[in-house]
């Protein structure tokens, strides 16, 4: 198996297609459907099944694909470090939970770039494919949360998936709402001010007890909705007196403008919470030029927070 088969079959996995595959690299449709039929002979596996309608990937295949991703992205990251000019675009992406320092940075980074030489993308998602796209190198970096009620379950789940976890930053539990709420003029909200109000929480798919976006997603709330994008959520929160628990860092220009966050009131059988937001990298990865210039503006945006909201241990 060669580092050439290796780019050939993931590039035929993400246009779904031999025909736009081979025109992506350059090459006739036949040398590449020659190439992917040697691979398969050598690992005795059927990677892709043809179709009429394209190339369909095949269970056995998508398990191959996983365990070279990896790989293949370390060679290309080495690959730019020593060479100036290649074929192909760069790839550098990001997988986060919903935090607008994590875009601020993100468009911050990719301004001083070419956007004709680079294949960018972010991806705002949930916490498990934070974790599954980092693990398989189809992001760099993944931005999340740990806490006290989390930490022991995410742990586990960083293990399984190879990825470790670099702090940012600590922040107790806010309320976010609209500044028109009935609760927007108080200087705490407590449990009690809130059972009256829909609390909308990030949809996290099966098994999701520890895997939540919001902080205290321990607590029982009487109303509940649940959402899957940030637009729907800010509509929400406007339209319904709605409300959500989040670290407090907010920037009107990418949270839009009337958004506001108070401090959570805790109480004796609804605590405070940590949460310590940080980023997963693949373990034993080699960080690229454009991960490290990302984190680097992620240190920037945070630098520019309200200090009120960084808790001081």
């Amino acid at each position: 198996m060669t580092i050439q088969q290796m780019l050939y079959a993931l590039t035929i996995e993400e246009y779904g297609s031999m025909n736009k595959a081979a025109e992506k690299l350059y090459i006739v449709q036949p040398t590449l459907t020659s190439a992917i039929q040697e691979l398969e002979n050598e690992i005795g596996i059927t990677i892709f099944m043809r179709t009429n309608k394209g190339v369909i990937v095949t269970p056995e295949g998508a398990e191959f694909l996983d365990d070279i991703r990896g790989f293949y992205r370390q060679y290309d990251i080495v690959m730019q470090k020593y060479r100036d000019e290649g074929s192909y675009k760069r790839k550098f992406g990001v997988s986060t939970q919903h935090y607008t320092f994590a875009v601020r940075a993100f468009v911050d980074m990719a301004k001083e770039y070419d956007m004709n030489q680079f294949d960018f993308a972010l991806r705002e998602t949930t916490t498990q494919n934070i974790v599954k796209d980092v693990s398989t190198l189809k992001s760099e970096i993944g931005i999340l949360y740990i806490s006290e009620h989390n930490k022991k379950a995410m742990n586990k789940l960083f293990n399984e998936h190879a990825v470790e976890f670099h702090s940012l930053i600590k922040c107790r539990a806010f309320v976010y709402l609209w500044h028109e709420h009935p609760l927007a003029k108080q200087d705490s909200i407590g449990f009690e001010d809130l059972k009256n109000y829909p609390c909308l929480y990030f949809e996290q798919g099966e098994n999701s007890e520890f895997l939540a976006e919001e902080i205290l997603s321990e607590n029982i709330y009487p109303q509940t909705i649940r959402v899957t994008d940030r637009s729907t959520m800010l509509n929400l929160v406007k339209a319904m007196n709605g409300y959500t628990l989040c670290s407090g860092i907010i920037w009107g220009d990418y949270n839009g403008d009337g958004y506001i966050v108070v401090p959570y009131r805790e109480d004796e059988e609804n605590p405070n919470s940590i949460m310590e937001i940080g980023y997963i990298t693949k373990k034993n990865a080699v960080m690229s030029k454009i991960g490290m210039q990302y984190l680097e503006e992620i240190d920037a945006a945070l630098a520019q927070i309200d200090k009120s909201v960084i808790y001081e241990e």
